[in-house]
């Protein structure tokens, strides 16, 4: 016979004597988990930036200062970037239903916590608690389907993943400014809670009860866990704040950074004398592997990047909205949804290196169409760019995400995923720390050269002067108020003008970052079938 009797709720057991080809397809137990994970992991990736848009009016709401207000993303996607190298460690700790089902029940209440806060201590606090929890939901989602799919069948499995990694951050401030201004702020955090109420059900519908593992908590790597929280909570919050704070001019970062520093070694040496390193670093010793969670640090960068610039843009120069905002980030999305029918063909059928240069090229080509934008350009000039990175977006995250399971054994699968995620996240506040900075001094630069230009004796610069102050003039009546704003006008349009040359700047540069990962590209390695006879690897969940 193929099949052995298998417990219910679990995947069959199959005989080693059944050829490859005849694996049979996942059952509906084990769509339902993958429904599951998917559901889980595009709650997570929606709250790093549902507040984004809501942020003054929840300023406001709890008597936050702008750079305070900050603290409600940061607090969230620093907890969260923490929990996601712990949670394979977690998920053999407690099994893979009870740790799922732990977070989504907490990742509600943290979500009610949220919506009640009345104090900024207290929303922080909520947040930190929200994103610990909604953290240990994306790599768990990978996991799943690389263990409850079949073989012939990961790559609609991890299509799927890939898209909702997609989508989450560009959904976020759509959902939020919607929610915002046609309920109120509170919504963005308790419409999480029916949705969590599916994803229980579908966890205890599509995963199988399992025993806990205590002992491995108590013998657990804790030198590796100390340092990975202490290390990794406290970059992400010297990247996020650092510009704000003139980096090494304050003494808080100064500090924030030795303390990172003490944990990064605290890890290094969790490698070397830890029996089993809480984060296992040997796999980055895999050429292969190694080159994944690089590619995917840049494209988390160049992912996080545009999700600022473009809004910024719009906001600055077009004066856009919020809601206007989101409407061209979403064209990003359009070619996420008409090529989801055909990337699992064609994940199957065309190499994935070449998939992965071909989506590094367009998603670069997308960056330079926009180096090109004027003082003028309005929200549809974005329009041929967005669709262009959509399109980049998932012919490199799609493939990425198969060639990270690919490289590793099904045992190393959830380290692995912990690993890459975090890459791609941490490649996400590296870049924005990185672009914030370049920013700041290109703009401050130009600023300074543009200025240097004007000569106070050009017969064009004091007519243009002039006919600015008769204009104001003769709606004020009033001629020293009117030349005031005439040189307030002068000013601003030279500031303009800057910011314009720095976004465009600022698109280059990813370009060029993105350019610099296809020669890596040409390293990775695709999926293997399974040999004809060889026994299909079961689908248990740990």
């Amino acid at each position: 016979m193929a099949e052995a009797a298998a417990p219910a709720g679990a995947a069959p057991i199959r005989s080693p004597a059944a050829p490859a080809h005849a694996e049979p397809n996942a059952s509906a137990t084990d769509w339902i988990a993958v429904a599951a994970g998917a559901l889980g992991a595009l709650m997570a990736t929606l709250d790093i930036s549902i507040t984004n848009s809501a942020l003054p009016q929840i300023q406001g709401s709890v008597g936050a200062t702008g750079t305070e207000g900050t603290w409600i993303s940061t607090g969230y996607l620093m907890s969260e970037i923490v929990m996601i190298p712990l949670a394979a460690w977690l998920t053999r700790v407690f099994g893979l239903r009870n740790f799922l089902v732990g977070n989504a029940a907490l990742f509600t209440l943290f979500s009610v916590l949220c919506g009640l806060s009345g104090s900024l201590p207290m929303l922080i606090l909520a947040r930190i608690g929200q994103g610990f929890t909604g953290g240990a939901m994306i790599p768990t989602a990978q996991t799943i389907i690389r263990t409850r799919l079949p073989r012939h069948q990961l790559p609609v499995g991890m299509t799927l993943f890939g898209l909702i990694v997609l989508l989450g951050p560009l959904l976020g401030p759509v959902l939020g400014g919607w929610l915002t201004e046609n309920a109120s702020w509170h919504w963005c955090f308790f419409i999480n809670v029916p949705v969590c109420g599916a994803l229980l059900a579908l966890l205890l519908l599509g995963l199988p009860s399992e025993r806990t593992h205590l002992d491995q908590f108590i013998r657990a790597d804790w030198l590796g866990i100390v340092g990975l929280a202490v290390g990794l909570s406290t970059l992400t919050v010297v990247l996020e704040e650092g510009q704000r704070e003139r980096w090494f001019e304050s003494p808080l970062i100064v500090t924030l950074s030795l303390i990172s520093a003490a944990g990064m070694i605290m890890i290094a040496l969790s490698q070397r004398y830890a029996a089993k390193p809480i984060l296992r670093l040997k796999l980055m010793r895999n050429i292969h592997y190694a080159s994944v969670i690089v590619i995917v640090f840049t494209v988390g960068a160049g992912l996080y990047c545009i999700s600022y610039l473009v809004p910024q843009f719009l906001a600055l120069i077009a004066g856009y909205n919020a809601q206007q905002s989101g409407a061209i980030m979403l064209l990003a999305g359009v070619p996420a949804f008409l090529m989801m029918p055909i990337l699992p063909r064609l994940i199957t059928r065309v190499d994935l290196r070449v998939m992965v240069i071909l989506g590094l090229l367009a998603f670069a080509a997308s960056c330079l169409l926009d180096i090109s934008l004027t003082a003028q350009s309005v929200g549809h000039d974005f329009i041929g760019s967005q669709l262009l990175r959509g399109v980049g977006q998932m012919l490199c995250m799609m493939p990425l995400n198969q060639a990270s399971m690919a490289t590793v054994t099904r045992e190393e699968s959830g380290d692995a995923a912990g690993i890459y995620n975090m890459a791609r996240n941490l490649g996400g506040s590296v870049g924005l720390a990185v672009i914030g900075t370049f920013i700041d001094r290109r703009n401050s630069l130009h600023v300074e050269r543009l200025s240097e230009t004007l000569d106070a004796n050009s017969t064009t610069l004091q007519e243009r002067l002039a006919a600015s102050a008769a204009s104001h003039f003769a709606q004020v009546g009033d001629f020293a108020h009117a030349q005031l704003q005439a040189i307030k006008e002068l000013v601003l349009t030279i500031h303009q003008q800057a910011s314009v040359m720095t976004f465009s700047e600022t698109f280059y540069v990813l370009a060029i970052a993105l350019l610099l990962c296809i020669p890596l590209a040409l390293t990775l390695k695709a999926p293997k079938p399974p040999a004809p006879g060889a026994a299909p690897v079961q689908n248990d969940a740990h």
